[in-house]
């Protein structure tokens, strides 16, 4: 009797284990970048859409923030992935792609219909922090609002000043940014440069400024 209990206790627990695999095993093989870990906990009813108990992040966002490209690659192609599942603090799996210079991962997410718009933070802003020029233009041709405004009115020309991201800021200018918005802090792009000791993004702004001048 006392073995049939045995081997019945142990069934039960072998079962348990193979329909839910527990999230920490799961984020830990996501961030040793453990593809086959993961494809098998993936297989065994792991949700690829599940966030981090600690942090609060998407599998997706660990992955690309801990450059665990393999994983990267088996969450793309995991049945029922959702793109636009956003982590505790409001990031996306194509915000931290953009931030960490992933530009294959990026293609590769906008050909699976990651939006590019969105409310709040966007994309664009964190192409344009990062001072990722080849993204940003990924993003802007495909009609990415070039002023759009984060939850204090911050704009991808206000993220960009403040990091000094030069080239950046002269895209977003070249691609309509309007220079005089101002965030919730009362603060234009140039103060959000000036207050960063970013001497040169300002010189840029300014002659932008006057060269519209001009015109009129």
């Amino acid at each position: 009797m006392m073995r049939k209990l045995l081997l019945a206790a142990m069934l039960c627990s072998a079962g348990a284990a193979q329909a839910a695999p527990d999230a920490v095993s799961f984020f830990r093989a996501v961030s040793v970048d453990n593809a086959t870990g993961v494809a098998r906990m993936l297989a065994e009813g792991a949700s690829p859409n599940q966030l981090e108990p600690q942090r609060g992040d998407t599998a997706l966002v660990v992955a690309l923030r801990d450059d665990a490209d393999k994983v990267v690659r088996v969450l793309l192609d995991a049945p029922g992935i959702d793109l636009e599942t956003r982590s505790a603090n409001g990031n996306t799996a194509l915000m931290m792609a953009a931030y960490k210079h992933k530009q294959a991962t990026v293609e590769a997410m906008l050909a699976k219909g990651a939006k590019v718009n969105q409310s709040g933070w966007t994309p664009l802003h964190y192409a344009a922090s990062a001072g990722d020029l080849p993204i940003m233009k990924l993003f802007l041709a495909r009609q990415a609002v070039v002023d759009a405004r984060a939850p204090t009115n911050i704009t991808p020309l206000m993220f960009a000043s403040r990091e000094g991201q030069e080239e950046a800021v002269q895209l977003l200018l070249a691609a309509g940014a309007d220079a005089t918005l101002k965030s919730d802090h009362g603060w234009t792009a140039t103060q959000f440069a000036q207050a960063a000791d970013k001497p040169g993004v300002a010189a840029i702004i300014a002659r932008h400024l006057a060269a519209q001048a001009a015109k009129k």
